[in-house]
C-alpha cells in the first residue's frame, strides 16, 4: 500500500504549536524602534512606482528582484538599497510607502514604531525636502486615525558621506523640526567610526533631539563605545558585536542601553552565520534591554513577527521571554510616560489574557 501523507498525532501537535508561535509573536503588542522606511519597499510597489515616474529599473520582474537579494555582506545590500530608492519622486510614491508599512505594521501587533528616514538618498537626486517630509507626515496622521500605531520618525545621516554633508542636511531639516524627534546614524559601518560625526550629533542635542546610531553590525565594538561617548547615543542599533566585550556589557547593563537588534537582517547580511548563533538570546538572558526588529525587511525576508517568530524557533525563547523582548521595547521607546504606561499594560493584559484562555483550555 503507498505510505499515507496524512500527518501523523506527533507531527499534528508540531504544527499546532508552530502556528500557535506564529499567532503569539503577531498579535504580541510591540514596538519597532529599527525600521528604514525605504527597506520597506517592496518589490511590487518598486515597479509600480518605476512605471509611475517612467524609472529603468535593472531588474525584469519581481521574481529576478527578489532572487538578487543574495547578500554577501552590508555594501552588497546597499548598492541595490540606494539603487531601488531612485524610484521614489514624488510625494505620492513617499506617500503610499509609509501607507504600505503601516498596515503591515499594524497586522503585525506594532502598536509604536519609530521610524528612520534617509534624506540624503533622496536630496542627492535632487529631491526637495518637503517632498518626503509632507508625505511621511500626512502618511503617519492617516496611518493613526486608520490603525491607531504611534508613529515618530528619525532622521538618519548616511556615514559613507562626509560629516559636513551631515551637518547641511541637519540644517535642511530643521524647518520640519516638529515632524520628528531625533537624528541617527546609519549606511556603511566599516571605515566610517561614530567620531567622525560628532559636530551633527552635538547640534542635535543641542536642538532638544533624541540620538541613536548603528553601531557593532559589522564595526567592532570600539564603534559602540565611541558611539556612547561621543556621539552621547541613547540607544544602539544593533550592537551584535557588543556581545564581544563583556565591559561594554557590562557598561550596557548598568546604564540600561538599548540594543534593537535585528536578527534576521544579520544572517541575511552574514554579520551572523546561523540565527541559531545570534547573541540577542543570551543578552536577554543577561538582563540587557534588547529589542527585536526587522530593519529592512523588504529586502531580508520577514517583517516584525516573523523576525520574532524565526529568532524564538532558533534560540527557543519561551513565550514569557518573547514577553520581556516586547516589554523592553516599549521601555526602549521615546515616549511620555503616560503613553509607556499605557502600552505595558496593554502588553500585561495580553499576557494575563493569554495565561488565562491556556489554563481553559487545559
Amino acid at each position: 500500500m503507498p505510505r499515507s501523507s496524512r500527518p501523523t498525532p506527533d507531527r499534528l501537535e508540531s504544527l499546532a504549536k508552530m502556528d500557535d508561535l506564529e499567532r503569539f509573536c503577531r498579535r504580541l503588542p510591540k514596538a519597532e524602534l529599527h525600521l528604514h522606511i525605504e527597506g520597506a519597499l517592496e518589490p511590487e510597489l518598486m515597479f509600480e512606482l518605476a512605471r509611475r515616474n517612467d524609472v529603468e529599473l535593472p531588474f525584469r520582474s519581481v521574481d529576478e528582484v527578489r532572487s538578487a537579494y543574495d547578500f554577501t555582506d552590508l555594501q552588497s545590500f546597499l548598492d541595490i538599497y540606494y539603487r531601488a530608492a531612485a524610484v521614489l519622486r514624488t510625494e505620492t510614491d513617499f506617500f503610499d510607502l509609509m501607507k504600505a508599512y503601516l498596515g503591515r505594521a499594524d497586522a503585525e501587533g506594532v502598536r509604536r514604531a519609530e521610524i528612520f528616514f534617509d534624506p540624503q538618498t533622496h536630496t542627492g537626486r535632487g529631491i526637495e525636502f518637503g517632498t518626503f517630509m509632507r508625505a511621511f507626515r500626512r502618511a503617519i496622521e492617516e496611518g493613526r486615525e486608520q490603525y491607531g500605531v504611534s508613529v515618530d520618525l528619525i532622521l538618519c545621516v548616511l556615514r559613507h558621506l562626509s560629516p559636513e554633508e551631515a551637518v547641511t542636511t541637519l540644517g535642511q531639516a530643521m524647518p520640519y523640526r516638529d515632524w520628528f524627534m531625533g537624528v541617527g546614524l546609519d549606511s556603511s559601518e566599516v571605515g566610517n567610526p561614530p567620531e567622525r560625526f560628532e559636530e551633527v550629533f552635538r547640534i542635535a542635542r543641542s536642538e532638544g533631539l533624541r540620538v541613536v546610531a548603528h553601531a557593532g553590525e559589522e564595526g567592532p565594538p570600539s564603534y559602540v563605545w565611541g558611539a556612547l561617548d561621543v556621539l552621547g547615543a541613547e540607544r544602539i542599533d544593533h550592537g551584535v558585536r557588543a556581545a564581544e566585550d563583556e565591559s561594554l556589557i557590562d557598561r550596557l547593563l548598568a546604564d540600561r542601553v538599548p540594543l534593537t537588534m535585528c536578527p534576521l537582517s544579520n544572517v541575511k547580511l552574514r554579520v551572523i552565520g546561523r540565527l541559531e548563533d545570534h547573541p540577542v538570546g543570551r543578552l536577554l538572558r543577561k538582563g540587557l534591554l534588547v529589542s527585536i526588529n526587522s530593519d529592512d525587511p523588504a529586502y531580508f525576508g520577514g517583517y516584525v513577527a516573523e523576525n520574532y517568530t524565526a529568532t524564538a524557533r532558533a534560540l527557543d525563547l519561551s513565550r514569557e521571554e518573547l514577553v520581556t523582548i516586547a516589554r523592553n521595547s516599549f521601555e526602549a521607546a521615546f515616549l511620555s510616560e503616560q503613553e509607556r504606561l499605557t502600552f505595558l499594560q496593554e502588553l500585561e493584559d495580553f499576557r494575563v489574557n493569554r495565561d488565562r484562555a491556556r489554563r481553559g483550555a487545559d
